[in-house]
């Protein structure tokens, strides 16, 4: 019942005459909670379909039409699907993301995706709502071709993804991550890592025989290195776009991005060999010591013989993407009409959470979805003001060339990907190159046939240019593809030719029920307005600024800190004068400061006359403490004589205190600042007379 609308759809679309020759593909999706346990080593809910997970690959060929009947049955969680890679020509309205191209699809309705396929290769589909596809929601795309170029160089295909995976659900990660207990904005490290969501992947080979792998990122967060021990690599495809055949040895896949590579079997079938995805630990700020950032799978040659460890290797060095070729030579567009320059940057806001910014921009979803107010605006669709401060929009007219410099001020990898294009890859920096207005790169230094693709990696403190030509109307994110940094804000957006869009898309009746069960509305500005589109009042922001300077807070936070910090060197001046420790005690006789001999007076502890109690040995260590003290304090400390030397040794004492080491646990053969001292001997008053007449010996 849920969908008895689509039966009459599909057939007026198998009706129209220039789609008779084409397949429609339906597919009934009911998005619900199963359980798994794909690493083996913790069993959680995650976001299944048709009762099942992994979810089912979605295979078609070129040219077909694919519906979509989405039913959500989380009962906790909104969802929508987004089909990354695909350019959705002239259907926008189906890209997937929540309150950017549709409303969400809350729980217990349901939404129909409805396209063509105009374009073949490697792509997937995930949710593009609340950072939900790391719970599961998400698979391979493929689209066949039967006019693949290497098509007769393989014998068989094989879809292979490659993710991080979390323990935790993205609900109860998303709060802790986005909060003042986390004011660095450091990312939450995944558990494990799986190929073809499974920790134990084995593939069965055949000897002699070439494959073809289709090979998509689809994990959160972790980049991966990818290479097969003893087999090389030959590179014919990245994010849905052919290129001339590349050998490698080591391939380095982002969050989101997609390479296909031929493989050739060994003719020995006596031994087997480990495939190794390595996560990019680069990316995390802390590692843990249970973490294995490895996946290893298996070429199985032979079931009844071994599966290897795999090999250490002596350096990640994968393949530059950005000597990869297009098949079909594009050549580099010309000279961009418009210019973008985004400066990515992390900061906090006054709640304290760590946020991601393009250009001071935070993003923050409007009350009406994007493309909703591009239909409803008129002719002030062209105005970037009326989709909102936060959105980031900017208007691109139909058919110009548009150039994207994105300038990393972070240090930190990104992976960024726009929506509804595949966009020349011309430039990318090294890491520390800084901005590109400093890389004095001239047109003619760019490539003549760059590489395309949809998703491309910036490096640390470096930066890249990405070029296309606005031919495909519609409304559409430019975003990093770790979701975290999506889920803090990482977000801009491109209307492109907005008044062609108010000729030719019409939003179907499925779509405005799901904005009406989302209590969302479907007409107006950012802010939901409608009788003047530029007034902007009632939009949603983000969090309010940190205020410039400090606050009466942290003023008065400083003044008891720095009380608390005078009151503290006192306190351990005083207690250096008195309470003197004995030089005899068992830490100064083991530290071989003290001479060791009997002192006479009957005193078993006391071992030597008062004035031998510095062994030559610890003469020897005291005047080396004594002239770099000196060389360092002398202009004050010369006039303090006999208490200078204590303060200072005291204060030595308080600086291990700050690095973790209690005064009283330090004992013989403790170092601190590259010097051997014993507490022994911190304060007594035999102590402070060798040292003074070491000095003024």
């Amino acid at each position: 019942m849920l969908f008895n609308s689509l039966s009459v759809e599909a057939a007026l679309l198998l009706a129209l005459p220039h789609l008779a020759s084409a397949a429609t593909r339906k597919f009934d999706f009911d998005i619900g909670w199963v359980r798994a346990n794909p690493d083996n080593a913790f069993e959680r809910p995650v976001i299944g379909i048709n009762g099942k997970w992994p979810i089912p690959t979605i295979e078609v060929d070129i040219g077909d039409r694919v519906i979509i009947n989405a039913h959500n049955n989380l009962g906790n969680q909104s969802t929508s699907l987004h089909f990354h890679g695909l350019y959705m020509n002239g259907t926008t309205h189906m890209d997937g993301p929540a309150g950017v191209s549709q409303c969400p699809i809350v729980p217990g309705t349901s939404f129909t995706y409805n396209f063509t396929v105009e374009q073949p290769g490697t792509y997937w589909y995930h949710s593009h709502t609340a950072a939900q596809y790391p719970d599961g929601l998400r698979a391979p795309f493929i689209v066949h071709d039967k006019d693949f170029p290497y098509k007769d160089k393989y014998d068989e295909e094989v879809i292979f993804s490659l993710s991080d995976w979390y323990h935790d659900e993205m609900r109860s990660m998303i709060p802790k991550f986005m909060s003042k207990a986390n004011p660095s904005g450091a990312e939450p490290v995944p558990n494990n890592a799986l190929m073809n969501e499974t920790a134990n992947f084995t593939m069965s080979v055949k000897p002699e025989t070439t494959y073809l792998f289709r090979t998509i990122n689809i994990g959160a967060f972790a980049g991966q290195y990818l290479w097969f021990e003893g087999h090389k690599m030959r590179i014919v495809e990245v994010d849905g776009i052919y290129t001339e055949e590349a050998e490698a040895e080591m391939i380095y896949i982002s969050a989101a991005q997609r390479v296909s590579f031929l493989l050739t079997t060994k003719k020995d079938t006596s031994k087997n060999f480990p495939i190794v995805a390595s996560m990019d630990t680069t990316l995390f700020d802390v590692l843990p010591p249970d973490l294995n950032y490895n996946a290893t799978g298996w070429l199985v040659y032979d079931e009844k013989a071994d599966k290897p460890d795999a090999a250490t290797v002596d350096a990640l060095d994968p393949h530059d993407d950005m000597t990869l070729v297009p098949y079909d030579k594009m050549g580099i567009l010309g000279k961009p009409d418009q210019e973008f320059t985004l400066d990515v940057k992390m900061e906090n806001l006054k709640d304290g959470a760590n946020y991601a910014w393009f250009n001071n921009i935070t993003y923050v979803e409007a009350k009406v979805p994007t493309l909703y107010t591009a239909l409803s605006a008129g002719k002030d669709a062209e105005d970037p003001s009326v989709y909102g401060t936060y959105t980031h929009s900017m208007v691109l007219k139909k058919n110009e060339i548009v150039q994207i410099v994105v300038n990393n001020l972070d240090s930190g990898r990104h992976p960024f990907h726009l929506h509804g294009h595949a966009f020349q890859s011309i430039y990318r920096s090294e890491e520390e190159a800084g901005i590109w207005a400093d890389a004095n790169v001239t047109e003619a230094d760019l490539p003549k046939t760059p590489m395309r693709r949809d998703t491309l990696v910036i490096y640390p403190n470096g930066n890249i240019v990405m070029r296309f030509k606005a031919d495909n109307p519609g409304v559409w994110l430019f975003h990093c593809h770790i979701e975290w940094h999506v889920v803090s804000g990482l977000i801009a957006t491109f209307v492109e030719d907005p008044l062609t869009l108010q000729e030719t898309i019409q939003i179907p009746k499925n779509h405005l029920d799901a904005c009406a069960a989302a209590d969302m509305p479907t007409k107006g500005n950012a802010a939901a307005n409608t009788e003047n589109f530029l007034d902007l009042t009632g939009e949603n922001k983000p969090a309010k600024a940190l205020p410039a300077g400090f606050t009466p807070r942290g003023i008065v936070a400083l003044v008891f800190s720095c009380i608390c910090g005078i009151l503290g060197v006192a306190v351990v001046a005083w207690y250096g004068f008195s309470a003197p420790i004995d030089p005899t005690s068992a830490g100064a006789l083991s530290a071989g400061i003290v001479d060791g001999s009997d002192s006479g007076d009957g005193n078993p502890a006391h071992k030597g006359p008062q004035e031998t109690v510095v062994s030559p040995s610890g003469v020897s260590l005291l005047k080396e403490l004594a002239e770099e003290l000196i060389s360092e304090w002398e202009a004050t400390m010369l006039r303090r004589r006999g208490l200078s030397l204590t303060i200072r040794f005291e204060l030595d004492w308080g600086l291990s205190m700050s690095l973790g080491i209690l005064p009283e646990k330090l004992d013989a053969g403790t170092i601190v600042n590259g010097k051997m001292v014993y507490i022994g001997c911190q304060a007594s008053d035999t102590y402070n007379k060798a040292i003074n007449k070491l000095r003024y010996s």
